[in-house]
């Protein structure tokens, strides 16, 4: 056996297993949970309306903005209630998936 790999113990359904990572598996990213003060793009797509500013009180369910995506209108809403800190993007702009588009605070 190789010197240079290395075991590692790994946890799956309450056992735990004795293995080896691939280089692509130990180099992933971590899985963070979403924030529900960040709302991102889903889909890439070009943002069609912005309806908040900064400053202004959302409650939950509030629509922030429109996003046009695979030729749908997509109305992004608050899933919490507060302040809008910062809006990141503006009409007419196109996004990649993953873009943050608006905080709350």
């Amino acid at each position: 056996m190789d010197e240079n790999i290395e075991v590692v113990d790994f946890k799956f359904e309450e056992i735990v297993y004795k293995t080896t990572l691939t280089k692509k598996f130990a180099a992933r990213t971590q899985y963070t949970p979403p924030d529900s003060r960040k709302v991102v793009a889903f889909i890439p797509g070009t943002i069609l309306k912005v309806l908040v500013k900064e400053g202004e009180k959302v409650k939950k369910g509030d629509v922030l903005l429109v996003l046009q995506a695979m030729k749908m209108d997509n109305h992004l809403l608050a899933t919490r209630p507060g302040t809008v800190k910062k809006v990141y993007v503006k009409q007419g702009e196109v996004v990649p998936k993953r873009h943050l588009l608006i905080e709350l605070k």
